[in-house]
């Protein structure tokens, strides 16, 4: 009897794998360690909720701005070279934000970090979703679980420096050096050649080569309709992930006085939980189907961050904000892997779209939650997160059901 066995990847292909898992890690971690130190940025400029909501919108706006030219740098530079690019010029831009004496060079600093990370976004998905191909099964749950723990590091190094009183310029210059450093040695084993080039299919024990998956002609309307439920999806898993970035360490610090150091845990609560989804993301989407598992995932966000609100405490916010990042962990993935095979479409342009277009709910949750909670109370701005669980739950008829 014969049976086939997948051969190991090329070294090549092994090497390219961990680059880009090394790009996503900087990516996660560049900005988290920013975050917890939001509340002292906007007690040391002296703004309100609705200010403070604005300016971290800022961040964003410069993504928005910027994001569509993403696809072109990537067709015309690489997707290595772009992602590599993007994080060097965040680090930059995070480090400003941080020694920023005014609330105009606080938002002007972020809106240069939200521009670069938009491109390092699209290129480093980009270049994930071509060494994925090469290996010919998923793989981009896992590179974005390694993201989470590059947030969970980032957060944590942040936590600490805060504890032990290290003031934020020698702190995000230190982050800012180590990460450009990560970045420049990936780049060197990042996969090589044109965007456009065919992949190669991944071979069996038997000699057969599995098929992977081909483009086929544009479906019109509908494709439309896809790519318009996908960004709702993704749009969904980051308003569930800016309400861990920008307000999880304000709500734990000021509505329910956690100290310092324990409100920075509710952001790296949602990370740490939305990296152990990825880590199971890719399995369970193979044993279930995407639809499913984001219907499951929508339900726990909402049912768990709705009951952190209803019953506030600091373990039970800590909890809350714990299942929703587990509960959204696949989302983003799936919308993006779901645009890049849509019919019809570019290479990359249906992931430019989606990155682009999601990133309309980091720009209008900062400041629709401020106001809500200048005029409420920020528990109330919260509910954004079980709303976009509901969101999710009418949208995931568009992804791919159980394999038969």
């Amino acid at each position: 009897m014969t049976v086939d066995v997948l051969r190991r990847p090329a070294l090549a292909d092994r090497r390219a794998r961990v680059a880009v898992a090394v790009l996503f890690f900087t990516n996660g971690a560049l900005f988290a360690n920013l975050l917890p130190r939001y509340p002292q940025i906007k007690a040391d400029l002296g703004i309100g909720n609705a200010a403070y909501g604005l300016a971290v919108a800022a961040f964003p706006a410069g993504a928005i701005t910027a994001g569509l030219a993403a696809g072109v740098l990537v067709r015309r530079f690489g997707s290595a070279r772009v992602a590599v690019g993007g994080t060097l010029l965040t680090g930059v831009g995070i480090l400003a934000a941080g020694l920023a004496d005014s609330v105009a060079v606080f938002a002007g600093a972020l809106f240069l970090a939200g521009a670069m990370d938009a491109f390092t976004d699209v290129a480093q998905n980009a270049h994930g979703l071509r060494v994925q191909r090469r290996y010919g099964r998923s793989l981009i749950n896992s590179f974005h679980a390694i993201w989470s723990v590059g947030a969970v590091t980032g957060g944590s190094m942040a936590a600490a420096a805060i504890a032990l009183g290290v003031a934020r310029g020698p702190h995000l210059l230190f982050s800012a050096v180590v990460f450009a450093v990560a970045a420049c040695v990936a780049l060197r084993y990042c996969l090589p050649g044109p965007e456009t080039e065919a992949e190669p299919a991944v071979e069996t024990g038997a000699g057969d080569r599995a098929p992977l998956p081909t483009r086929v002609p544009a479906a019109g309307v509908r494709t439309g309709w896809v790519l318009a439920a996908l960004v709702l999806i993704a749009t969904a898993g980051t308003l569930v992930e800016d309400a861990g970035m920008s307000w999880a360490t304000l709500y734990l610090s000021d509505s329910l006085h956690a100290t310092a150091a324990l409100a920075a845990s509710g952001y790296v609560a949602l990370v740490g939980a939305q990296f152990a989804g990825r880590i199971v993301g890719d399995r369970l989407v193979d044993r279930f189907g995407q639809r499913a598992v984001a219907r499951s995932g929508a339900l726990i966000a909402a049912v768990g961050m709705g009951l952190a609100l209803a019953v506030p405490t600091v373990p039970g916010t800590v909890l809350g904000f714990a299942a929703a990042g587990f509960g959204v962990a696949t989302l983003v993935p799936a919308a993006m892997h779901e645009a890049d095979e849509l019919p019809g479409l570019k290479p990359g342009s249906g992931l430019t779209l989606v990155s682009w277009l999601m990133r309309l709910g980091f720009l209008l949750s900062p400041p629709v939650v401020g106001l809500v909670a200048d005029a409420t109370s920020l528990r109330v701005g919260l509910l954004v997160v079980p709303l976009a669980g509901l969101l999710v739950l009418l949208c995931t008829g568009v992804l791919q059901p159980r394999r038969r």
